[in-house]
């Protein structure tokens, strides 16, 4: 082990260029550890089935984009039978990439080696259910919040290694509770370790409308009714009931650069000169931040971002250079349109969506 931490500055690391966030399911799935929580029967499965479908055929959910990829369903509570009856109730035509298995190693035992040993063989992979996270853990009479977390830890380890989306399927609490994330069974260790929490909640079991809560670390808190289609097994959304609406300002601020800068080739100065150059609405420290944080994608369109200091400013350069494949510009038949449809889906956020027909 080392004797010295191996530290970064807080000046240097907010102008290093990192790779933004990942998501599977745009601004509501990232990549990381996730946990999908609901009471026995609610329809849990039925929902991950349709993702790992969705996803794998690069469909939306709801109105959120997908990046499609392939996707592994460890069925640990189901037969081959019961998963082929369920793929014929909720799909016309089966997907080459998505896969399912109806046996695993325990976390511990060899999961992890499994778990890799797929994405080795599959590199386009991005989303993995596991149903159920009983179905994979070890028996263990020590500390439950020790074990909970430690536990998680492992798959969160191999999680980010492996650089894809993990979606625990999971039970909740018999006990009610004002924040449905409270009734997610087991301890705060367990809860503690992942990053994201989904809660799919029924006011009874008759019913066939839910709520779906999602929180966690790289997205917003979010909290959706759902009505489930007992003719097509699958949850449609009925409407968005979260506290504030959703926006997606400070992504769309990147477009405009992006527009901005294509039309001016080459830009140096403050943030605020640049939003005041941009005529744009959106805040200066706004705009120094998604530049700082995407600029590996920016690299990726042709268009480099830098800092410097000059006194007390900060100044950044932006400079653009048409790629080999980047037709934005000089092209009859772009009708004067800048060609920016192969950016990442980050930087085309979906309105909510209002209601699914």
């Amino acid at each position: 082990m080392q004797n010295r931490f191996n530290t970064i500055d807080g000046e240097t690391l907010m102008n290093k260029p990192l790779m933004p966030i990942r998501f599977v399911v745009q601004s509501l799935i990232p990549q990381g550890l996730s946990i999908l929580a609901g009471t026995p029967k609610t329809g849990k499965s039925w929902l991950a089935l349709w993702l790992c479908l969705q996803i794998a055929k690069g469909e939306d959910v709801w109105n959120f984009k997908t990046e499609k990829g392939t996707t592994l369903y460890l069925c640990l509570e189901d037969s081959e039978n019961r998963i082929q009856s369920r793929l014929f109730d909720i799909t016309d035509n089966g997907s080459d990439n998505a896969y399912f298995t109806i046996a695993s190693n325990a976390i511990g035992n060899g999961l992890e080696q499994q778990l890799e040993n797929f994405v080795k063989e599959h590199p386009d992979t991005n989303f993995i259910v596991i149903d159920t996270l009983q179905k994979i853990r070890k028996i263990s009479y020590d500390n439950a919040y020790a074990n909970d977390y430690r536990e998680l830890s492992i798959l969160k380890s191999i999680t980010d290694k492996l650089d894809v989306a993990v979606l625990l399927i999971h039970h909740l609490r018999k006990q009610g509770d004002t924040d449905p994330v409270n009734m997610i069974s087991g301890t705060t260790g367990l809860t503690g370790a992942v990053d994201g929490l989904y809660v799919l909640k029924k006011d009874s079991r008759r019913t066939h409308t839910a709520k779906f809560i999602a929180t966690g670390r790289d997205i917003e808190d979010r909290e959706f009714t759902l009505d489930f289609d007992k003719v097509n097994h699958i949850w449609n959304f009925v409407s968005d009931d979260s506290a504030e609406p959703f926006s997606f300002s400070a992504d769309d601020a990147i477009v405009e650069i992006v527009d901005f800068i294509k039309a001016e080739e080459k830009f140096v100065g403050t943030a605020s000169e640049l939003a005041e150059k941009m005529k744009t609405n959106v805040r200066p420290n706004i705009l120094s931040k998604k530049l700082t944080q995407n600029q590996m994608l920016l690299t990726d369109m042709g268009i480099t971002v830098s800092f410097s200091r000059t006194g007390k400013k900060r100044e950044l350069m932006l400079k653009y250079e048409p790629l080999a494949n980047d037709f934005s510009d000089g092209n009859d038949d772009n009708d004067g349109k800048n060609v920016i449809g192969y950016m990442p889906d980050l930087l085309s956020q979906p309105s909510l969506p209002s209601q699914v027909e």
